[in-house]
């Protein structure tokens, strides 16, 4: 009889942790926390036909992309926009023990935005010697924050999370920027993506193209390899970037503005009139089999 072993990357991963100490273990606390990701995955981005067709959508956050195991996103901010650019409705929304989950009905021809998007305000402050903090809107920092608040820092954090979905041919009304805050401009439209081909897009803030951002782009399936597989791309003057896809599968996409030297504090001393900005975006693409 054949005896058993493991394969080599848990007899990697066993090893590893038989030799580590608690404190080294204990030590790599912050480092996974600081990996959690929120994301949107669609059950498809690219249908074709007519009829009764769906999608269901899951909403989470994690370490290993697309894979449930820490926490829900909330919907509170979930919005989708048909071809037309007008709002569709997220029909059978649930939300379980480590993931939400919606439905879309696509009743158009062309291609639909599904996004959560969230704008809040974050302050410290000292009081009588002790710091303190908040988070709210601008009107209720306003209304709770003492006027003799010393050391007063306020940060506005403004974050989309996004997903796209077409139906026939792509169309452009839904994937078009906004004007507001950080976001994506396609170039390549991000669900006609094919694996081996280049893709560029831009990214702009308040409509305006931004350059010398980091993106970060990662494939699915983080839970099946050893490595991240990260790649990261910076926007040149135009604010645009460009990437060859390596194979089929899901990505996750991400930039934040502005830029912050790793491992350095947030920038601190905005008010509540002059907030410090801070901007976030994630979109989940999907690329095809040539």
């Amino acid at each position: 009889m054949k005896a058993f072993s493991l394969p080599p990357r848990r007899a990697r991963l066993a090893l590893t942790l038989a030799t580590l100490s608690l404190t080294a273990l204990a030590s790599l606390a912050p480092t996974t926390a600081e990996a959690h990701r929120a994301w949107l995955l669609p059950s498809a981005t690219v249908l074709s036909g007519s009829g009764d067709l769906w999608v269901t959508v899951d909403a989470a956050v994690s370490n290993d992309l697309f894979y449930f195991e820490h926490q829900p996103m909330r919907l509170n901010n979930l919005k989708v926009y048909g071809p037309d650019g007008k709002t569709v409705a997220a029909e059978n929304q649930a939300t379980g023990r480590y993931r939400s989950t919606f439905d879309v009905k696509l009743t158009e021809t062309g291609t639909y935005k599904i996004e959560v998007a969230n704008d809040g305000m974050f302050a410290s402050y000292r009081q009588n010697g002790e710091t303190k903090r908040l988070r709210g809107t601008a009107e209720s920092l306003r209304k709770e924050l003492p006027a003799k608040a010393e050391d007063l820092s306020v940060t506005r954090n403004s974050s989309r999370l996004l997903t796209f979905v077409t139906v026939g041919k792509p169309t452009l009304t839904a994937v078009a920027p906004t004007g507001s805050g950080l976001e994506l401009a396609p170039v390549s439209h991000p669900t006609d993506l094919i694996a081996g081909d280049e893709a560029t897009f831009g990214f702009v803030l308040d409509g305006k193209p931004v350059a010398d951002v980091p993106v970060t782009i990662i494939p699915g399936g983080i839970r099946y390899r050893d490595q991240l597989d990260e790649a990261t791309v910076v926007t040149d003057k135009n604010g645009r970037f460009t990437f060859t896809w390596p194979a089929p599968g899901m990505y996750w996409i991400s930039a934040s503005y502005p830029v912050r030297a790793e491992g350095a504090p947030p920038p601190s001393g905005g008010t509540l009139d002059k907030p410090q900005q801070r901007y976030s975006y994630a979109v989940t693409v999907e690329v095809l089999a040539d």
